[in-house]
């Protein structure tokens, strides 16, 4: 299969290394300077040093290239350059079908991914879905065991895409379920600071657990308000991947967490990151929706109150830690 992977982060990169054992795949970065030294090095040297680029990898910063003779495009942005990419994509007049495997909200609107896919690309809808599960770049360019959810309101358009990206080593589950696919990848994000927080903190793997658990509280009672289903959060996309960046050393929202309990400020731990950590940029728009839908979401207040309050960390995780004594299910 012909494939566009647009998006030349690390978790493009791994992909599109991952998936060229099996199909024809171009590599689109919007920067061409970028490009040009990964063409050049074939490593992705900025994002995912140490991962050799397939000799059989295209690699172009010119979208019409990436796109020419592609039967699938692999939309692997930020969720800050969905709306950007697909309306460059729209301009060109090209009606294709399209992934993304971007995770998070749009902070202007608070929409999930596929919102901003119907308000910028709808002419070839339902052809399209998300690609999402516990996956970490580095593991999947290694070709370690990867297992991920593609969910689809087109139950075709799923399966046929599902097959053509599985592998023994990349295994790849279908779903229905856009909006729980979607809100469980980007909720996760933000429970996962906290995670990082508390361990950061000394507090230990009991407090660690009950962070997690209590944290996919928050992501199934926003995802059920948002119209997801219970099995999705039981699922891959849901307590799997939160499971995984929560407790991986290489999840950038834990590395996160753990740099504001030593006290780094905010714009410090970002420069030092180099990299996008989803989580900081949608713990807003999470505490947004729950507030607009009276949902409780306390550990994601606390995240929010670290982030842009200027509240310390232990002081939040000592709040969430006192708060009144309930039911565990509510």
């Amino acid at each position: 299969m012909r494939i566009a992977v647009l998006g030349a982060g690390a978790w493009g990169s791994a992909l599109a290394i991952s998936l060229s054992a099996r199909h024809q795949i171009s590599l689109w970065s919007k920067d061409p300077d970028h490009a040009i030294e990964m063409e050049r090095e074939r490593i992705n040297q900025s994002f995912l040093p140490g991962y050799p680029l397939p000799e059989s990898l295209k690699i172009t910063s010119i979208l019409n290239e990436a796109l020419d003779t592609a039967e699938l495009a692999l939309i692997v942005v930020p969720i800050a350059g969905l709306r950007e990419t697909l309306r460059a994509i729209a301009a060109r007049k090209i009606k294709i079908p399209i992934l993304w495997g971007c995770k998070g909200f749009e902070s202007e609107t608070t929409y999930l991914p596929h919102q901003v896919v119907e308000a910028e690309y709808s002419a070839i809808l339902p052809h399209c879905g998300v690609l999402s599960g516990p996956s970490f770049a580095e593991e999947v360019a290694q070709g370690l065991p990867t297992a991920l959810t593609l969910a689809s309101k087109d139950v075709d358009f799923s399966s046929k895409i599902a097959a053509e990206l599985h592998s023994s080593r990349l295994r790849i589950y279908t779903s229905q379920d856009v909006v729980g696919v979607e809100t469980g990848g980007a909720i996760k994000n933000v429970i996962t600071i906290a995670a990082g927080i508390s361990d950061g903190i000394g507090f230990g793997h009991n407090a660690r657990a009950a962070l997690i658990t209590r944290g996919l509280m928050e992501i199934t009672r926003l995802g059920l308000g948002l119209g997801g289903s219970m099995k999705t959060f039981m699922g891959l996309a849901g307590v799997g991947d939160l499971i995984l960046t929560s407790t991986g050393d290489l999840s950038r929202n834990r590395k996160v967490g753990l740099m504001l309990a030593e006290g780094k400020s905010l714009n410090d731990i970002l420069n030092e990151l180099g990299h996008v950590a989803e989580g900081v940029h949608t713990a807003q728009s999470v505490l947004k929706l729950g507030d607009r839908l009276n949902i409780e979401m306390p550990i994601t207040q606390a995240v929010c109150s670290i982030l842009h309050e200027g509240v310390s960390a232990r002081t939040a995780v000592e709040v969430l830690l006192n708060r009144e004594q309930k039911t565990e299910i509510y």
